[in-house]
């Protein structure tokens, strides 16, 4: 047994990424937007995307998406439920009615045909999540949504540098991203919003500081500009200096990032092969690139003999740590009370529920970590 825990994951942090991060403290603007501005325009360069719009957090960027659309009461937005709460919350503060499409099996990803049957004429967004580092299969998504005029946003927090159709995600329409330190990079905390839609774009660059025409401060650090004034209440949702420096410098290297992922997902693979109690999410079939975010397999309960909580909680005292991506949102005791989920609508979702568990996968792992992981899920399937 590992003497040393091994984390679920952590953000991995390199000297430049300390430079970096040092070089702004040192330069004492802190707030300004110089680097925020730069990252947006790496960002571009990467994702291939029209716009980027560097902010606070992912949350951030969804709530201004919600806002610029108009979202509210009588409104329906179609989103799995096997998603992070922040979403749903969001749609809930704007009075609109979050409506869940049902995931596929073995990918836990929406699909055209799941959200399809939630569309009433009440529908007025739909938010697809791309799941554990692959990519949704977006095209027919993207023929629904323009054949019913409801406009479309990706949920791509797990997504930076995987591909659809060999397209980065982030290129095509509107996707949100995360940079929290459990993300493909961090910005400690941040987001991230790509737009092909220069008119969202615009009105979520205008509503991140406050609805001012202009950003925190100007670029050579001289302070507001006397004609700055406000032409909508806005939020307060800039990314900082230290966060985009951070960001930066991690951005330059994600391809490595994703890269070494990858090679220990292979691994995983590779020494799951036999093991009949685990069940490895499918990679999908359509061309893409998977950015490996997670790793997370499901847990055969009948043949284990356990629970998945039973089984995460003997990893834990073998010194593995784990994760629960996630528990979903309509089974949260708030969404319980406030949404009536039709029985057997949900079935993919809810079987995926009790039997998912993400094993540690980031960066700085090694193939022996990944060893003494597999060998101790064998233990605990063993009752040793």
């Amino acid at each position: 047994m590992r003497t040393a825990f091994l984390p679920f994951s952590h953000a991995c942090i390199n000297e430049a990424d300390i430079s970096a991060v040092s070089e702004v403290l040192r330069s004492c603007r802190v707030a300004g937007d110089a680097q925020a501005s730069q990252i947006e325009q790496c960002f571009c360069e990467y994702t291939g995307a029209r716009e980027a719009v560097a902010l606070s957090s992912a949350t951030a960027g969804m709530h201004l998406v919600l806002a610029a659309l108009g979202i509210g009461p009588g409104d329906e937005v179609i989103t799995p439920s096997m998603t992070w709460v922040s979403t749903v919350n969001l749609i809930a503060l704007a009075g609109a009615k979050p409506v869940f499409a049902d995931v596929e099996r073995d990918t836990l990803m929406v699909s055209a045909e799941t959200i399809q049957r939630c569309v009433t004429p009440r529908t007025k967004l739909i938010i697809p999540v791309h799941f554990a580092g692959a990519a949704v299969d977006m095209e027919p998504i993207r023929r629904l949504a323009e054949w019913l005029r409801i406009f479309l946003v990706e949920d791509a927090a797990h997504a930076l540098g995987a591909e659809y159709h060999r397209s980065r995600i982030g290129r095509t329409g509107t996707a949100v991203f995360s940079f929290h330190p459990i993300k493909s990079i961090s910005t400690a905390e941040g987001g991230m919003l790509c737009s092909d839609n220069p008119l969202l774009a615009g009105f979520v660059r205008r509503l991140k500081f406050y609805g001012l025409g202009v950003d925190a401060y100007d670029r050579q650090g001289r302070g507001m500009p006397a004609e700055a004034e406000v032409l909508e209440p806005g939020y307060k949702y800039n990314m900082t200096d230290v966060s985009a420096a951070l960001g930066l410098s991690q951005l330059a290297r994600v391809e490595a990032l994703n890269g070494r992922r990858t090679e220990l997902a292979m691994h995983y693979l590779r020494r799951l092969e036999g093991i009949d109690e685990i069940v490895p999410l499918a990679v999908p079939q359509y061309t893409m690139r998977h950015a490996w975010r997670l790793f997370i397999v499901r847990l055969d309960t009948e043949r284990a003999g356990m629970s998945r909580d039973a089984f995460m909680l003997k990893l834990g005292e073998k010194n593995i740590g784990t994760g629960l991506h996630f528990r979903p949102v309509h089974t949260q005791r708030y969404y319980r009370k406030t949404i009536t989920v039709e029985p057997g609508s949900l079935a993919n979702t809810e079987w995926n529920s009790e039997r998912i568990v993400s094993l540690p996968l980031f960066a700085d792992m090694t193939t022996a970590d990944v060893d003494d992981v597999v060998d101790a899920v064998k233990a605990v399937l063993c009752g040793r």
